[in-house]
């Protein structure tokens, strides 16, 4: 708080100095004329204007309090052209006082300047109250953007930690699964998985975004914890360019969205099949595509697009980039699934290279 008053107290006096000084120009410039026919003096019209300088500086406490005072604004303007009646008739004698002395002062011939000098000090209140009024609206509008960042933060942070739950979930399920099969060499392997790929969740700096192979070293683990349940069934392919891989991307965005590929379009198939990852720059757009082999039926479809994964992913990429973002989910006449999202190309500031992909 001291800190922001020793701020606005120092923006004051720039806004004061400068502005006196450049009326001051001016108003020389005007009375070039005068000066020049030696009717009129600088001293003369410096005075005048030092006795109104400091009579604002007089009126400043004066403008501040009847701001706080929350008054209509006629109220407001009427008291405030008070105010610099009373100042101006001040600095109008003490004008004529530094001026010609106490005994010869030409009082009548004061009215002039004071009247002059009333004008310019409630122009000068009604610059103050809309400076004021100015950066109070830009303080309202820094307090909201401020609650609106940290209430999306919030948002992004809730939604990110409800997939940590949805993924254990889902891997003690498939741990359970090969331990009924009496698969237990491979069971205790995708333990060790989920433990690394748990730990790396938790050691890695929670941020909205994260840089493309970041992202890919977590989603290719992931896979690999799926490879270890499904064997051979599954395939996976990845094309990640390297000028896409620095890329910033929302975090743990291919997860649920691989997780979905493998849980409908590859576990259900007795045969297995594949996913494929693929990522390109197309103007200043970075383009992901998760595609799998997969059939779909009709209720199966309605079932997916309505899972945990794709709405999640849906409203994180909502928060974080508003419309200026595409996310589809598709099923090709050739067959299969494709899920694609569409972002803002913005690079991460530092670059991080991922586990070699195949390309």
């Amino acid at each position: 708080m001291h800190r922001e008053n020793a701020l606005h107290l120092r923006t004051f006096w720039q806004f004061q100095i400068t502005g006196w000084g450049c009326f001051y120009l001016v108003d020389c410039l005007g009375s070039i004329p005068d000066l020049l026919s030696g009717h009129l003096t600088f001293r003369g019209e410096a005075v005048p204007m030092i006795f109104m300088f400091l009579g604002s500086c007089g009126l400043r406490p004066v403008c501040r309090w009847l701001r706080e005072s929350s008054q209509s604004w006629t109220t407001l303007e009427f008291k405030a052209a008070a105010a610099a009646v009373a100042t101006a008739s001040l600095s109008a004698c003490a004008t004529g006082l530094a001026l010609h002395g106490f005994h010869n002062v030409d009082w009548f011939g004061l009215i002039p300047i004071a009247m002059w000098a009333s004008l310019v000090l409630f122009m000068w209140c009604n610059l103050y109250f809309s400076i004021k009024q100015w950066q109070q609206s830009n303080m309202e509008k820094e307090r909201l953007l401020r609650a609106e960042a940290e209430v999306r933060e919030a948002k992004l942070l809730a939604l990110r930690y409800q997939l940590n739950p949805h993924f254990l979930f889902n891997s003690l399920n498939a741990v359970s699964t090969l331990v009924l099969d009496g698969n237990a060499p491979a069971a205790t392997r995708m333990l060790a998985q989920i433990g690394d790929l748990l730990r790396s969740s938790l050691n890695s700096e929670v941020t909205a975004e994260v840089a493309l192979s970041q992202e890919m070293v977590f989603t290719e683990g992931y896979l690999a914890v799926e490879q270890t349940r499904l064997g051979k069934r599954l395939k996976f392919d990845l094309v990640i360019p390297i000028e896409t891989r620095d890329a910033l991307v929302p975090s743990m965005l291919l997860q649920p969205l691989v997780e979905n590929a493998v849980r409908y379009g590859v576990a259900p198939l007795v045969e297995g099949g594949w996913i494929a990852i693929e990522s390109a720059l197309h103007g200043d757009r970075l383009r992901i595509v998760i595609g799998n082999s997969g059939r779909r039926g009709e209720d199966e479809q309605k079932k997916n697009g309505n899972g945990i994964g794709l709405g999640n992913t849906a409203e994180r990429l909502k928060t974080l980039y508003g419309a200026n973002h595409r996310f589809s989910l598709q099923w090709p006449e050739c067959g299969g699934c494709e899920v694609t999202v569409e972002l803002p190309f913005r690079r991460s500031e530092g670059r991080r290279e991922a586990v070699p992909c195949e390309l």
